[in-house]
């Protein structure tokens, strides 16, 4: 995984960043506490979820759906992106991590517009769908355990709207999609749903090189 984006240099990096990003102070502070992290490469860049709040507001996105919280960057992204009385449902595993990201959101003042549920997604994905929720929301963003991406991305296009937005991370996979070396797990997982999306012609496609590979699909 990369929390930069790939195939630029550092210094053209910088200057992207210098000339485009308008990170808050409390997004900055929560990136460098998540940087010292023993997992921190799994935090997103900065201009990703820059590019992620911006598609959020452009589309009006009133509630949002998030799989794979971590520290609650991408998060806090896309809350702060919502009116203030939008809801994003941000699904995690883990009460540590998730202790950070809700110390940074109640800091930026959008706690009350995300509810986190913690437990395996896929059953909270489902427990979604059984209480109605299909269609309901205006945006999801995927960045969980590679292996289930297909699962997690059938249960977003059921609850995504038409005309609704499923984001992807990490489908470049720093570029180990293209080494045939590699058949790990996670790899091939990722490889499988490329491929899968490719051809699924519910949706209407882009994947970004932005970060570590973000598949946008746009719901038909």
């Amino acid at each position: 995984m990369a929390n930069t984006s790939l195939n630029l240099s550092e210094e053209l990096r910088e200057y992207l960043l210098a000339v485009s990003l308008r990170e808050s102070a409390v997004l900055r502070r929560l990136r460098e506490h998540t940087a010292a992290e023993q997992m921190a490469r799994m935090q997103i860049a900065p201009e990703q979820g820059q590019l992620m709040a911006l598609l959020a507001r452009l589309m009006g996105a009133r509630r949002a759906l998030e799989v794979g919280v971590y520290t609650g960057y991408s998060a806090l992204c896309v809350a702060s992106a919502l009116p203030v009385d939008g809801k994003l449902v941000a699904c995690d595993i883990s009460e540590a991590w998730t202790r950070i990201a809700q110390r940074f959101w109640n800091e930026a003042g959008v706690a009350e517009r995300i509810e986190l549920r913690l437990g395996p997604a896929l059953g909270t994905l489902d427990a979604l769908l059984h209480e109605g929720q299909a269609e309901r929301f205006d945006f999801a963003f995927i960045d969980a355990d590679k292996v289930n991406y297909a699962h997690y991305y059938e249960r977003a296009l059921q609850l995504v709207r038409p005309g609704g937005l499923i984001a992807v991370d990490n489908t470049l996979w720093s570029g180990s999609v293209i080494d045939p070396t590699d058949q790990e797990p996670d790899t091939l997982a990722i490889r499988a749903f490329n491929e899968s999306i490719h051809a699924d012609h519910r949706v209407q496609l882009s994947l970004v090189p932005i970060g570590d590979g973000l598949t946008l699909a746009l719901k038909l």
